[in-house]
């Protein structure tokens, strides 16, 4: 395990949802299914953050937010997409403010469906982006050996 992947941390932000996903992941972040045993802290400061979840979809008002705590953070960074409206709109897909998920924004490395997403789909997104976060970490080093 590389340094980045023994205590991440974590930066959220809700897109334009009903708050359902977020009352999830704060439940993941409690004693009840406390996601600090994998040395996950939550922060507020996107250049401490080593993955960005984002709930809700995105729309002209929150693009370019969007886009600005991603760029701020520092690779290497992983994106996941939590709740059906961060991964491709969900039931406001069609509304005229809505662009789709998290993805027509900026790339996005895990989807966690659901409709309010589950703590336990989340703990698993995260994982999974631990894993993906060690890649690209190892990738990232191998690159600076070589430049």
């Amino acid at each position: 395990m590389t340094y980045a992947t023994k205590s991440p941390w974590v930066i959220h932000y809700d897109g334009s949802s009903c708050n359902g996903c977020d009352i999830e992941v704060l439940a993941a972040l409690c004693p009840g299914y406390d996601v600090e045993r994998f040395g996950i802290i939550n922060t507020g400061n996107p250049k401490h953050a080593d993955i960005f979840l984002v709930t809700g979809s995105v729309n002209e008002q929150n693009i370019k937010v969007v886009q600005e705590i991603y760029n701020q953070m520092v690779e290497p960074k992983v994106v996941v997409a939590c709740g059906i409206c961060a991964c491709s709109g969900g039931i406001f897909h069609d509304c005229y403010n809505v662009i789709g998920g998290v993805d027509q924004a900026i790339p996005v490395d895990v989807y966690a469906p659901g409709c309010a997403v589950r703590p336990e789909a989340i703990i698993d997104a995260v994982v999974q982006a631990l894993g993906i976060l060690e890649e690209k970490s190892k990738a990232l080093q191998a690159q600076r050996k070589g430049a």
